[in-house]
């Protein structure tokens, strides 16, 4: 019988279940920034039924049997930290420049006849910058430091780590926020009819950052964060 019930967290749901976050997504469902909340509260505050979310969810269970061989959340923190910055850092690396020029093109394009066009070039080359400067951060000095203290947690590590954790955290909300509006301001990533080929590339596009960015942050806040927290 599954251990998952409505008045288990959103985020705990996530990190024992990692498929589910396709299901908060298509829900809008916060399992990252704000997925700290029990499942019934976070499906009444989207006017869900708690029910029909969690059957969803156990539906979605019966077909993971054996996902914990697989689940990044049961990788040790060395694991963990080295798939992080392989596939979600090294990932933005290589997506992001490449994602710039059709923003651009279609912005300037399009623009004229679908003002919010506009915004989303803002939207997307202020989070250009601050993924990027996050993730080389992570990557250059806060990562070395998490490894050693969950190795050795002294308490000068301890007080190190505490202010560079709630750092990270904020930058993780704020892109949150960014990547939020930008669904809301294009109706769920949904292009016009008329749209042409790189218009709905680039809403494709913008859709698969969003759902590898929220992972990409729970896998943090809810996995690494969480096991840090329990060593401080």
């Amino acid at each position: 019988m599954s251990s998952l019930t409505i008045d288990t967290r959103v985020s705990d749901i996530v990190t024992a279940l990692p498929q589910s976050a396709d299901l908060f997504r298509n829900l809008r469902i916060d399992y990252c920034c704000g997925g700290k909340i029990p499942l019934k509260e976070a499906a009444e505050q989207r006017n869900l039924n708690p029910e029909e979310v969690l059957s969803s969810i156990h539906s979605i269970e019966e077909k993971q049997e054996n996902r914990m061989s697989m689940d990044p959340s049961s990788f040790g923190e060395k694991t963990l930290v080295a798939y992080i910055k392989e596939k979600y850092h090294d990932g933005l690396r290589d997506e992001l420049p490449m994602l710039a020029p059709y923003i651009t093109k279609v912005a300037r394009v399009h623009g004229e006849n679908y003002p919010h066009l506009l915004r989303v070039q803002e939207i997307f080359k202020t989070l250009r910058a601050e993924l990027l400067d996050h993730t080389d951060d992570e990557d250059q000095n806060v990562f070395p430091i998490i490894l050693e203290f969950l190795t050795n947690p002294t308490p000068e590590l301890k007080e190190q780590l505490k202010p560079l954790v709630s750092e990270l955290e904020a930058e993780h909300d704020n892109a949150g926020r960014l990547l939020y509006e930008l669904r809301e301001i294009t109706d769920n990533f949904t292009p016009p009819e008329e749209a042409c080929g790189t218009y709905r590339l680039v809403y494709a596009r913008l859709e698969q950052l969003e759902k590898e960015t929220f992972e990409h942050v729970h896998l943090e806040n809810n996995v690494l964060f969480e096991r840090i927290a329990k060593a401080l």
